[in-house]
C-alpha cells in the first residue's frame, strides 16, 4: 500500500466514496505524495514520453507556428509566451531555438511557465537557462499577466482532473471509488442522479461519460484573456474531435498500462480530451480550428524540415529522423490519436487546421 492510499482510504472513511476528479487530484498533486510532486516522470526512465522528447522537430514547427500566427496578429510588443505544463522546458527551449531566427519576435516575449511540480521547475529553468532565458513559474493560469500572449499546451489538459458519470434507469449517477468487497479501492456508483454535466446523447444504461470542470475552467480563462488582450495559442493532447462517450480513464507506469486504483501516486493517470467540448468554450470568444496531429504537422512543413535534418548526417541519424517523422505523425502513431486546437483573438490563418463549427 502506497502512502497516498491510506491518507485516501481514511478520506473515504470517513467522507464517503470520493469522485474520481478527487481522486486524479490526490493522485497527481497532493503537495506530499503526489505523481507530479516527487520526480520528473519523463522520457525512458520515467513513465511516458511527450512528442517534444521524441524529436526536436516537434518544438521547431510549433515555434514557427508561433511566430508566423503573432505577425499575423500585428507583432503585438511586448507578449507573453505561455506554455502549460511545460515538462522538462523541451518543448520552449526548441520554439525559442527556431523562433530566434526573428529577432523581433524573441525581442518581445517573455517566456511563462504553468508549473506546480517543483522536480520539472528546477528541470525547466536549467535547459532554458542554456538559451539565457530565465522563466517565470506559476501555480496556475489565475496569477498570468495582462497583455497579448501566446499559449502552448501539450498533453496538459488530459492531466486535468474528471469527474465520470454512469447512465442508470435513475438518470446520471456520479462514478465514486469507495472500498470493495476485500476492502481494496474500488469503482461504485452514488444513488442520487444528477443532471447530466454536459451535451449527452440517448445512450443505453451503463454508459460511462466524462467531464472535467478543471478543463472547462482553464479553457474559459485562456479564452477569454485571449479575446480581452489579443493573442492566439494551441492546444495538442490526445482525445477526440467529436464528443463521445465511453471509460477513458487509464493509468501507465514505465511505459505501460496498469490498473488506476493501484498504487496511486505512483503513476501518470489522464483521461482523453473532448476537444469538441472545449471548442465550444474557445469559440464562444475566439476563432478556432482543430485537427489531427500528423496533417496538422505535415502542413506546417515537418517532412520538407526532416529532410533538411536529414541531409548531411550518417545513415544512423536519417533513421532515427525517419522514425521519429513515423511517431510523431504516422496513422497508427501519434499521428490520429493526438488532436490540435488552434484559437485566435481575431480570424487569421491557423495552418492546416479545419475551422470549426458547433453542429
Amino acid at each position: 500500500m502506497t502512502p497516498l492510499q491510506s491518507l485516501i482510504q481514511a478520506e473515504i472513511e470517513t467522507s464517503g466514496p470520493i469522485t474520481v476528479s478527487r481522486y486524479m487530484q490526490l493522485c497527481l498533486a497532493h503537495p506530499v505524495h503526489g505523481y507530479y510532486m516527487k520526480a520528473d516522470p519523463l522520457g525512458s526512465a520515467g513513465d511516458f514520453t511527450t512528442a517534444p522528447e521524441i524529436s526536436q522537430l516537434f518544438g521547431e514547427l510549433i515555434g514557427a507556428w508561433l511566430v508566423d500566427v503573432w505577425r499575423q496578429l500585428g507583432q503585438p510588443d511586448p507578449c507573453t509566451l505561455i506554455e502549460l505544463g511545460p515538462g522538462r522546458g523541451t518543448l520552449m527551449a526548441d520554439i525559442m531555438r527556431i523562433a530566434r531566427l526573428d529577432g523581433a519576435f524573441t525581442a518581445a516575449m517573455s517566456v511563462h511557465l504553468v508549473e506546480t511540480s517543483p522536480a520539472l521547475r528546477s528541470r525547466q529553468t536549467m535547459t532554458l537557462s542554456k538559451l539565457g532565458i530565465a522563466p517565470t513559474h506559476h501555480d496556475d493560469v489565475g496569477s498570468l499577466l495582462n497583455g497579448p500572449a501566446l499559449w502552448i499546451a501539450n498533453e496538459f489538459f488530459d492531466a486535468l482532473p474528471a469527474n465520470q458519470w454512469v447512465h442508470t434507469d435513475k438518470g446520471w449517477n456520479a462514478r465514486k471509488i469507495g472500498f470493495g468487497t476485500q476492502n481494496q479501492l474500488a469503482f461504485g456508483v452514488d444513488p442520487t442522479p444528477l443532471p447530466a454535466p454536459k451535451q449527452t446523447p440517448e445512450v443505453p444504461y451503463g454508459t460511462i461519460i466524462e467531464h472535467s470542470p478543471a478543463q472547462d475552467n482553464v479553457m474559459q480563462t485562456i479564452a477569454e484573456h485571449v479575446a480581452r488582450h489579443d493573442g492566439a495559442g494551441l492546444i495538442i493532447d490526445y482525445g477526440a474531435l467529436k464528443s463521445g462517450v465511453g471509460d477513458t480513464l487509464q493509468a501507465v507506469k514505465s511505459h505501460k498500462p496498469t490498473d488506476p486504483l493501484d498504487s496511486p501516486g505512483e503513476a501518470d493517470l489522464t483521461t482523453h480530451v473532448d476537444f469538441a467540448h472545449l471548442a465550444r468554450i474557445a469559440s464562444q470568444s475566439c476563432t478556432v480550428g482543430v485537427g489531427e496531429q500528423g496533417s496538422f504537422l505535415l502542413a506546417l512543413g515537418l517532412l520538407e524540415r526532416a529532410g533538411r535534418l536529414g541531409a548531411d548526417v550518417s545513415e544512423q541519424d536519417q533513421q532515427t529522423i525517419s522514425l521519429a517523422v513515423e511517431r510523431l505523425a504516422g496513422d497508427t502513431a501519434m499521428g490520429k490519436l493526438f488532436k490540435v486546437m488552434g484559437f485566435a483573438s481575431r480570424p487569421v490563418s491557423l495552418h492546416g487546421l479545419a475551422s470549426w463549427h458547433d453542429h
